[in-house]
């Protein structure tokens, strides 16, 4: 049973047990939890497949709205942090979840399952990192009834061993979609030309403005299917899904927001797109024109001097590369600056989440004004794309990235979120392009033809 933070009696204790387990899959793992735990569960693997993290079930929720709401869950973690009790050798407990792109939004019925930001301490935590295979146990109780809830969660942590080792796997089909529904493509476009006249007055340099697209399937797409083929089809990528009862939150992103390890912190400057090639030597023109394109580079430029502002107060030795290279991801290639630096005393993980959000490859610059035009002229409520999404440990390690590529599950519909850059230079058209090549990822995950757009 999982408990809200402020539902505490102050004599409970954040008890954490670990085992180590070893050729266990994690989507075995995740799967193992699909019957007891489903809409209870999480994944999460980074871009280079070195850290792997899966939850089941909720030991802890934390929800939190407002302008505050970054201050409130960091708060309430660092809070919880004090309370663990845990073995030398055992893992720290972690906390994954994520904030919506809006905390003013007011919010729609899509979105309904998402708090503005809600975070889960899992009760069956499986991490896999530096060739070594964990699964912790986590619980929040009273100390007088921490053994009899131990012996109760090690034979549930036993029998979800058993079934992701031993029972058959599910044999994972692609959805098959019966219907697509582009929405609100006049209202984008209009969005275009609006944002090009505040350009043109001096309002604003740069405004990120998306759309969506809405999928219809033969069936129910089962989480863990969406989940094996994002796997299978973006290998180069961010693999994310949190669920949060029937609806679902997954993607496939290319893009890190902040990791911090040991003091170190690693951001990214990512803006700027353009199509993959047929074949190699298209691959090569299409990248070297992007590399030389005027209004990319100035889109890009305004991401890393964005980054290079909001943390250089929270950071020493920040390390920015002068120019860009290029990150080549399945579908789209992109302008990529690697960033780093050595956080301050003082700067925690969330320091570093609410300095960055939204970054202009996600909002625009300047970032207030261009996220008071997104809210006013998308027409739509990005709930969680293009926001934080990610985790954070007991000793303050952790990574977020930011959920773009991604698509909300809800049954037998999916809904598939892209935007881009407006800059003086966009056309609308064009950009309506782009973000049909930005659908692509998730569309070929959730069993769309990849040539519809």
């Amino acid at each position: 049973m999982s408990k809200q933070v402020g539902s505490l009696t102050g004599t409970e204790y954040l008890y954490t047990e670990t085992i180590d387990t070893e050729g266990i899959s994690p989507i075995a793992f995740f799967e193992a939890g699909d019957r007891h735990y489903q809409g209870q569960r999480f994944f999460w693997q980074n871009r280079e497949k070195t850290h792997t993290i899966v939850g089941i079930g909720h030991a802890i929720v934390l929800k939190a709205t407002g302008d505050d709401r970054v201050e409130v869950i960091q708060t309430e973690w660092n809070r919880l942090k004090q309370l663990v009790v845990k073995e030398q050798l055992d893992q720290a407990p972690l906390l994954f979840g994520g904030f919506s792109f809006d905390a003013k939004h007011p919010g729609s019925d899509e979105w309904r399952k998402f708090s503005s930001s809600y975070f889960v301490v899992p009760e069956f935590q499986l991490e896999i990192k530096n060739e070594s295979t964990k699964l912790s146990i986590n619980s929040l109780v009273e100390r007088s009834d921490q053994s009899a809830r131990f012996d109760e969660l090690r034979k549930e942590r036993d029998r979800l061993l058993h079934v992701a080792q031993v029972q058959e796997r599910p044999l994972f089909e692609k959805a098959v979609v019966i219907e697509k529904t582009e929405r609100n493509v006049p209202d984008y476009l209009a969005a275009v030309r609006a944002v090009k006249k505040e350009i043109t007055r001096g309002e604003v340099d740069k405004v990120v403005i998306s759309r969506s697209i809405e999928l219809d399937f033969e069936e129910p797409v089962s989480t863990g299917s969406a989940l094996y083929y994002a796997l299978q089809e973006q290998p180069e990528s961010y693999i994310f899904v949190l669920e949060n009862g029937a609806s679902a939150f997954v993607g496939a992103t290319p893009e890190r927001l902040i990791r911090k390890e040991q003091g170190m912190i690693y951001s990214a400057g990512v803006a700027g797109s353009v199509r993959r090639g047929k074949d190699v030597a298209e691959d090569q023109r299409l990248g070297n024109a992007l590399l030389a394109d005027e209004k990319n580079r100035e889109e890009h430029d305004f991401v890393v001097s964005m980054i290079r502002t909001v943390i250089e107060p929270i950071c020493t030795d920040l390390q920015i590369p002068q120019q860009p290279k290029l990150l080549k991801i399945r579908d789209i290639q992109h302008l990529f600056t690697p960033i780093q630096g050595t956080a301050k005393k003082d700067a925690d993980m969330f320091s570093f989440v609410k300095a960055l959000h939204p970054t202009p490859a996600l909002g625009g610059t300047p970032r207030k004004r261009a996220v008071e035009l997104i809210r006013e002229l998308e027409q739509m409520d990005r709930g969680y794309y293009a926001a934080p999404i990610g985790f954070v440990d007991a000793n303050d390690n952790g990574e977020f990235a930011v959920g773009i590529r991604s698509a909300l599950l809800r049954g037998g519909k999916a809904l598939l979120y892209a935007g881009g850059g407006i800059v003086s230079e966009s056309e609308p058209l064009a950009e309506l392009e782009e973000t049909n090549v930005k659908f692509r990822p998730m569309l070929r995950v959730l069993g769309g033809n990849r040539h519809e757009l």
